[in-house]
C-alpha cells in the first residue's frame, strides 16, 4: 500500500478528500472542479500532521492531557491548550515533511510567476464545515505569508491551533473525540483584495431563500469575518438579480498588505471612502451570481467568503475563498415568509371549506 502524500494540490481535491485535506481544502478543490474562480494552492495533508505527531512521540501525551478536561471547565481547557501548544511548538518537523512543503511552495511560486509569492496559510480540519456543526474560526489562519521558511513555521502553528481552548471545548460539547479530528493546512495564493466579504445564499435575518445577502468592506475580508468593521450590506433578488437593498456603513479600517513588513496590517480608511458604498450594483450582482452557482452546485444554502482581486479585470476578479454549508436556517423546516392576512373574503372561504370538510367527514362516516 502506497504511503499517503504530504502534499495534495487543490485542483486534485474534492469532497472525497476530506480525510486527507480537511473540509476547507476539499471544498476549495470542489469549487475548482465546478469552474469557480479560486486562487491556486496546495494542502499539507493530515498524513503530514499525523507523522509529525508520531515521529515526535507526543500523540499519546496530548490525548492524556485532553482526557483531564471536562466540557464546561474553561480554565482546564485553557491550561491544556497552553501545555499542548508548547509541546508541539518544541517538537522538530521531520525533514521529509519540511522538504515536501518547501518544494510545493517553490512550485506554486513558479506557477504564479512571483518569487516569494504571498500566500494565506489556512487551517482545514477534518471535522470542519459540516452541515450539523460549525468549527469556523476555531483554528488559525495567517495572511500574506512569504518565503518557504515562513510557510513552514505558520504550518506548524496552524497544526497546534487544533488545540485552542475554544476548539477543545467545542469538540467536547459536540461529542467529537479529539483523536478522531485531524488537521490539514491550506497554502493558497493571496487574493489582493480591493473589496472582500461574506455572502449567505439566503437572508440570515429571516431565512428567506428568495434573497442573497452580501456583507462587504474595503481590503482583505478579515475585517468583515472578525467583526472589526460594520460592513456595507446588500440584498439581491435571487431570481431577477436586482439589488433590492443597499446599506452603506462607516468603514473605518481595512486590512491591506504591507510589502515591507511582509504581512497584512490594519490601516485607517481615507475619509472619502469611509461612508461610500464599496461595490457597484454590477459587482454586487456578479457576486450574487457566484453565490447562486454555489448554492445550486451544493444543493443547499451556503456561507461564502469572496473577494474582488484588484490585480484582475472584472468579472474575473471575483474569487471564492471559502464555501461551507449555512448551519442555522438550513436545519429548520422551510416556511412561507409572507404572513397570511385575514379579511372578510378569508372568513367566507374558511366557512365554505368548513362546510366541505364537514361533508367529507359525513361521507366517511356514512
Amino acid at each position: 500500500m502506497d504511503a499517503e502524500p504530504y502534499i495534495l494540490w487543490l485542483d486534485d481535491c474534492d469532497r472525497t478528500s476530506v480525510p486527507l485535506v480537511g473540509g476547507k481544502c476539499a471544498s476549495l478543490g470542489d469549487m475548482i472542479k465546478a469552474n469557480i474562480n479560486v486562487p491556486p494552492g496546495f494542502a499539507v495533508t493530515t498524513a503530514a500532521y499525523r507523522d509529525f505527531l508520531a515521529e515526535a512521540g507526543i500523540g499519546q501525551e496530548i490525548q492524556k492531557i485532553l482526557a483531564e478536561v471536562r466540557p464546561d471547565d474553561v480554565e482546564a481547557a485553557e491550561k491544556a491548550s497552553l501545555t499542548i501548544r508548547q509541546l508541539m511548538g518544541s517538537a522538530p518537523i521531520p525533514a521529509k515533511i519540511e522538504d515536501s512543503i518547501y518544494r510545493a511552495y517553490k512550485e506554486l511560486c513558479g506557477e504564479c510567476g512571483v518569487a516569494d509569492l504571498p500566500v494565506a496559510v489556512r487551517s482545514s480540519a477534518t471535522a470542519e464545515d459540516l452541515p450539523n456543526a460549525s468549527f469556523a474560526g476555531q483554528q488559525d489562519t495567517t495572511l500574506w505569508v512569504r518565503t518557504a521558511g515562513s510557510v513552514l513555521i505558520r504550518t506548524a502553528i496552524c497544526w497546534s491551533s487544533l488545540f485552542t481552548p475554544r476548539a477543545i471545548s467545542y469538540r467536547l460539547a459536540m461529542g467529537f473525540p479529539h483523536d478522531k479530528v485531524l488537521i490539514s493546512v491550506g497554502v493558497q495564493k493571496m487574493a489582493n483584495a480591493r473589496v472582500a466579504g461574506v455572502m449567505f445564499t439566503l437572508n440570515p435575518s429571516n431565512g428567506d431563500r428568495s434573497t442573497i445577502a452580501i456583507d462587504a468592506s474595503w481590503g482583505l475580508g478579515e475585517s468583515v469575518v472578525s467583526g472589526m468593521v460594520t460592513p456595507d450590506n446588500f440584498l439581491v433578488n435571487r431570481i431577477t438579480k436586482d439589488v433590492i437593498k443597499r446599506v452603506a456603513s462607516p468603514k473605518l479600517i481595512e486590512y491591506i498588505p504591507d510589502p515591507e513588513g511582509q504581512k497584512a496590517v490594519v490601516m485607517d480608511v481615507p475619509p472619502e471612502r469611509q461612508n461610500a458604498l464599496c461595490m457597484t450594483d454590477e459587482e454586487v450582482q456578479a457576486v450574487a451570481i457566484l453565490g447562486e452557482c454555489l448554492d445550486v452546485y451544493y444543493r443547499n444554502p451556503q456561507d461564502i467568503e469572496w473577494a474582488l482581486d484588484r490585480d484582475l479585470p472584472f468579472p474575473r476578479n471575483i474569487v471564492a475563498l471559502q464555501c461551507r454549508p449555512e448551519t442555522v436556517w438550513s436545519r429548520k423546516p422551510r416556511e412561507s415568509i409572507a404572513k397570511q392576512k385575514s379579511g372578510p373574503l378569508d372568513f367566507v372561504v374558511a366557512n365554505l371549506l368548513a362546510g366541505v370538510r364537514t361533508g367529507l367527514n359525513h361521507s366517511r362516516e356514512d
